[in-house]
This record gives structure tokens, C-alpha cells and sequence, in this order.
């Protein structure tokens, strides 16, 4: 007897950035989308804090850069957009960056990257900049001390709220009439053949044409499973927000390996540390005491301000570095984003354009990186 459950275009495993972005363009394309979450919105590396969207530097350029930029250069748009279509604010600004230069080695090193932006970013086109500032430039925001030999400050940077990004998503698919998100819901296998969707839960059959995994790092032993190869892993992150009220509009400072983010909610971001190796992923205090105090050396105006939340989670990292994005390798209908690792919200929702012109058989007005491909990752 046929089955009476309706038949999903997509359905998507994960509700983060990826995941959610991905159905979001699936459902702008007309495709009937459900999101499996195993457990809620942002439960992974998404749920965080720190919403830095941050380019790679204008130096040794290549595909992986290239498509960076064009996804930071369109973020604006697209995240305005969202707003629009859900009434939620994704915290997006283009808050810039600066970065302190410690040696006469680092400033002769930024001086030759900001003569490259000159082409690689094209400020006079696309009003992105990077230019070098001497020794005492905004130092009532980041120590002199931290920078003496000055600094850069790039203006293609930005900022944006995980969780507010996230609601918008998911609100956007709750408005969209052909989408659907059902978080507890683990999924444990999918039949190319009959689209089965088989949950732990021994929940409602799900059906779907095809099926993306995009589950942050708990998608690397999926992927293991369907293809004999682990190419990726998780590492722990932590970071915290801090009580920021008159600091909403300061650009992000990149120093002693961390950053400072303001947001506009009058809180400041600051994070993140990256540990291969882990027992857990819960906050450790005294990882929360030592970013604090490495955070207020170089950034004087949080010194005696509160700490209002903390955060840690596990990012996706692909060994091969760039995310995995595209048909897995030996079937026909079963797709993978994930990988990210501390750029998946910069490039989310292009990411999603192109899996999603994969997936309808279209060409993607911006192509994937080679790097990104699946091709890349297996073998």
C-alpha cells in the first residue's frame, strides 16, 4: 500500500547555519523542504557567541579567497533581505577590523597586503578597504602598547548575531508554507531507493527525494559510514560575551590571537580558542578567566566590565581545511555541507546557492572552489 506521508523535495539533517541557509535557497527555489535536528535550533557550533565574519587576508590569492570575498561582498544584501522576509534582526553590521602590527617585519608584510586589496578588493568599486594606520591610531580602543608599529584596518569585515541569524532562518522556513523543521529528530538512515528517512525515535515516516547531512562535525562519522573515509573532525571552541554598553560602534580588534567583537545589543563578543584535543565540550572556567584577562590586556575598555554568558561547542573541520560541499561520492541523491569550521557564516548562504543549483541541476552564478568539492576530500 503507498504511503499517504507527504514526499519532501529535501530534507535536510542539521539546523545550523548550513543546514538552515541550505533549505532556506531550496525553499526560494520552489522545493518542498523539511530540516531534521537531532536536537534544537543551534545546539552545535552555530548556537555561539562570537558572529565574526572576517576575511582571509588579500595575499596569496586564490579560488577559496575569491569566493570568500564575493560571499562577504553580497552578505549585506542578503542578510537585510532576511530581515525583511522575518521581521528578526540578524545583528548583521559592517563593523571592519583592526589589527595591531607588533613588529617592523609584520608592517612592511601588511604595507605589500594593502597594495594587493588595491586589486584584490577593488576599493575604489566595491568601497572595501585596507590600509595601514600608524602607531597610536585609535587608541582608545585597542593599547598603544599592543601596536607599536600601528595597525590595519580593513572595512570588508563584519559582524552578525549566531542566534539571531538562526531564528531568522528558521523563521524564514516556519513563513514559507513548503517548509517544515522538527527538531528531536536523529536521523539514522536514508534509502536512496524509496526516499525513506529512518528516525531513532521510530517516529512518523519521512520521505524525500533527496537528503543533505549537514550536522557540523556530527556529520563526519555519517559520511564515514556511507563512504569508508573519515575526512573531517571536531574541534572545541570557546568564547563569552561581556557587558558592552557604548561600544556597539567599534570595529572588531584581532590581537594575541583572539577577537573582540561589539554587537549591537550592547554586548561584546570575545573568543575564540580552538583545542584539537578534548574531553568534553563544556565550559572550562579557567579557559573563561584567561580569555578575559587576554581580551582586557590589549582592550583597556573591558577592563571591570561583566561577563553575561559563556559558551563552548564543537566546530566542524574538514582535514583537507575548506569545507565539504556536494554529492557524496559514489550515490546519487545523498549531499554534504559541513566544515565550515570558523567561516561558516560568512559563506553559508552562498554555499547554499550553489548545493542547491547542484541539487536542481542549474549552474551556480558563483561556482564552488575546487578545494570545497568533494573531489578534493575523497580518495
Amino acid at each position: 500500500m503507498a504511503s499517504t506521508r507527504p514526499r519532501y523535495d529535501l530534507a535536510v539533517v542539521g539546523a545550523g547555519v548550513f543546514g538552515l541557509s541550505i533549505a532556506r535557497e531550496a525553499l526560494r527555489q520552489g522545493l518542498s523542504v523539511i530540516v531534521l535536528e537531532k536536537d534544537k535550533v543551534g545546539a552545535g557550533s552555530s548556537g555561539g557567541l562570537l558572529g565574526a565574519l572576517m576575511p582571509h587576508m588579500p595575499a596569496r590569492w586564490n579560488p577559496k579567497k575569491a569566493f570568500q570575498f564575493a560571499a562577504l561582498s553580497s552578505l549585506e544584501a542578503h542578510a537585510l533581505a532576511l530581515e525583511e522576509e522575518t521581521g528578526v534582526s540578524t545583528g548583521y553590521a559592517r563593523c571592519g577590523r583592526i589589527l595591531p602590527l607588533t613588529t617592523q617585519d609584520k608592517l612592511d608584510h601588511h604595507l605589500e597586503r594593502a597594495e594587493e586589496a588595491l586589486e584584490r578588493w577593488r576599493p575604489e568599486e566595491t568601497g572595501f578597504r585596507y590600509q595601514v594606520e600608524p602607531a597610536g591610531s585609535r587608541s582608545g580602543w585597542l593599547s598603544p602598547e599592543a601596536a607599536p608599529f600601528g595597525l590595519v584596518h580593513e572595512t570588508l569585515a563584519a559582524r552578525m548575531s549566531p542566534r539571531g541569524c538562526l531564528q531568522a532562518l528558521a523563521r524564514f522556513i516556519d513563513l514559507s508554507g513548503k517548509g517544515k523543521l522538527l527538531e528531536g529528530a536523529e536521523v539514522t538512515g536514508f534509502d536512496e531507493t524509496t526516499g525513506r528517512i529512518a528516525l531513532k525515535s521510530g517516529a512518523e515516516e519521512i520521505l524525500a527525494e533527496r537528503l543533505v547531512a549537514a550536522s557540523g562535525h556530527q556529520a563526519f562519522p555519517v559520511i564515514a559510514e556511507l563512504t569508508g573515509q573519515m575526512i573531517g573532525r571536531g574541534e572545541k571552541g570557546q568564547a563569552l560575551l561581556m557587558e558592552g554598553k557604548g561600544l556597539e560602534d567599534r570595529p572588531a580588534i584581532y590581537c594575541d590571537g583572539l577577537y573582540v567583537v561589539p554587537h549591537e545589543n550592547g554586548t561584546v563578543a570575545i573568543g575564540s580558542t580552538s583545542d584539537r584535543e578534548f574531553t568534553d565540550a563544556s565550559v572550562d572556567p579557567e579557559r573563561t578567566r584567561e580569555l578575559v584577562e587576554r581580551a582586557t590586556a590589549f582592550c583597556p575598555s573591558l577592563k571591570g566590565r561583566d561577563v553575561t554568558s559563556v559558551w563552548a561547542g564543537i566546530r566542524p573541520r574538514c582535514n583537507r581545511r575548506d569545507p565539504l560541499v556536494g554529492l557524496l561520492p559514489g550515490y546519487k541523491k545523498t549531499f554534504a555541507a559541513t566544515g565550515g569550521f570558523k567561516i561558516s557564516f560568512g559563506i553559508a548562504h552562498l554555499v547554499a546557492e550553489c548545493l542547491v543549483a547542484e541539487i536542481t541541476g542549474r549552474e551556480a552564478a558563483t561556482p564552488l572552489p575546487g578545494s570545497f568539492r568533494p573531489a578534493a576530500h575523497f580518495g
